[in-house]
C-alpha cells in the first residue's frame, strides 16, 4: 500500500505533487524514504542529548529549504539511501540499544505517513525511549495529528515573524502565520515542558537561531516575545548564536557571511530574563563551529 497521497499536502507548500505515482514534491521527496544518517548525536539541547547521545535520524530532503541552511548536503537531497518502512522501525530499535536517550527525528515531515507506520510496528512495546519531532517549523497541524501518541516531544525551530526575512531567506512568506498554528498544535499535542533525571520526558523545546542579517534581531526579540506572551514558561526556550556563514550563500546574500554579534545575543538573552523565562538555553562563545554538522555518509542508515 502506497502511504501517500496522489496530490500531496503535507506541508504548507501543498505543491499537489503525485507522490503516489513516484513524481517529487517541492521538498525534493518521492514516495520513497531517504535517510542520511542514523546515529548518537551529542549537540542538541542537554536534556535531548544527555550523556549517551541522542538518536538522531537524518531525513533528506526539505519542505522549506532556507538559504543559509547548515545541512544543505541532506535538504538538497544529495546525501542518503533509500530504505523502508520496516529498516525505519529497526533503525529506531538499534538507536535504542546503542543507549540513546531518545529517538530524534530531523526534518521528516514529508516523510511524516512512513514515518508513523515505522513507529506504529514498535509503539508500543520494543521502542520504550521517547521520540522528538525535530522540526523547522513549517508544518501543517494535520499532519502533526498523524503523530498523535506516536511522539513524545516537539525541538521546534520558530524561524521567524517577520514575513519579509520569511520569504527573502526561506521562500515562505507564510511562515510566521503557519508555524503559530503548528506550534500551538504541537504544545497541544505533547502538552507542558517536563524533564526527569534531567532528560527531556514531554513537551516543547522552541529554538531560536538568532540570524546576523538586517533586522533579526527585532525579529528575534518578536519572536521571543509573543512566543512568551502565549505559552509562559510551559515551553523551553533554547536561544541560539550558532549562526554559521556557509560560503555558497556570500555572493548572494553578503549580509549571511557574518557572525551574530555578541552584543546582539546578549540583548536577546537579557531580555529572555526580563520575561521571567524559567525553562531555557543559552549558548557562549564559540559555537560556531562544524563540529555541529555530523559527516551525511549513511551511517546507521
Amino acid at each position: 500500500m502506497n502511504l501517500y497521497s496522489s496530490y500531496c499536502e503535507l506541508c504548507p507548500r501543498k505543491c499537489g505533487a503525485d507522490r503516489a505515482g513516484g513524481a517529487r514534491g517541492k521538498c525534493g521527496a518521492s514516495d520513497q524514504l531517504q535517510v542520511a544518517r542514523a546515529a548518537l548525536h551529542f549537540w542538541e539541547e542537554p536534556p535531548v542529548s544527555g550523556t549517551r547521545g541522542s538518536g538522531t535520524v537524518f531525513f533528506s530532503h526539505c519542505p522549506l529549504r532556507c538559504v543559509y541552511c547548515q545541512n544543505y548536503e541532506i535538504s538538497s537531497g544529495d546525501a542518503g539511501k533509500i530504505i523502508t518502512v520496516e529498516r525505519l522501525a529497526e533503525i529506531f530499535c538499534e538507536l535504542q540499544d546503542l543507549g540513546a536517550h531518545n529517538i530524534n527525528l530531523v526534518t521528516a515531515t514529508h516523510y511524516a505517513p512512513a514515518v508513523a507506520a515505522a513507529l506504529r510496528l514498535v509503539r508500543p512495546g520494543n521502542l520504550r525511549i521517547p521520540v522528538i519531532w525535530n522540526t523547522s517549523g513549517y508544518e501543517l497541524p494535520w499532519t502533526l495529528r498523524r503523530l498523535d501518541g506516536l511522539v513524545d516531544g516537539y525541538l521546534f525551530d520558530l524561524r521567524y515573524t517577520s514575513a519579509e526575512l520569511a520569504l527573502r531567506y526561506s521562500r515562505a512568506i507564510d511562515y510566521p502565520a503557519v508555524a503559530a498554528a503548528a506550534l500551538a498544535a504541537a504544545v497541544a499535542q505533547v502538552g507542558p515542558y517536563t524533564v526527569a533525571d534531567s532528560l527531556l520526558v514531554s513537551g516543547v523545546i522552541v529554538r531560536q537561531l538568532l540570524l546576523p542579517v538586517p533586522g533579526g534581531l527585532t525579529d528575534a526579540l518578536a519572536t521571543l516575545r509573543s512566543s512568551f506572551a502565549r505559552y509562559g514558561n510551559e515551553v523551553c526556550y533554547s536561544l541560539m548564536n550558532q549562526y554559521t556563514p556557509m560560503l555558497r550563500t556570500a555572493e548572494r546574500y553578503p549580509e549571511l557571511s557574518a557572525q551574530v554579534r555578541e552584543e546582539d545575543y546578549a540583548r536577546l538573552v537579557d531580555e529572555a530574563l526580563a520575561l521571567g523565562v524559567k525553562h531555557s538555553f543559552m549558548q557562549e562563545g564559540g559555537t560556531v563551529s562544524e563540529s555541529f554538522i555530523p559527516p551525511f555518509d549513511g551511517t546507521g542508515v
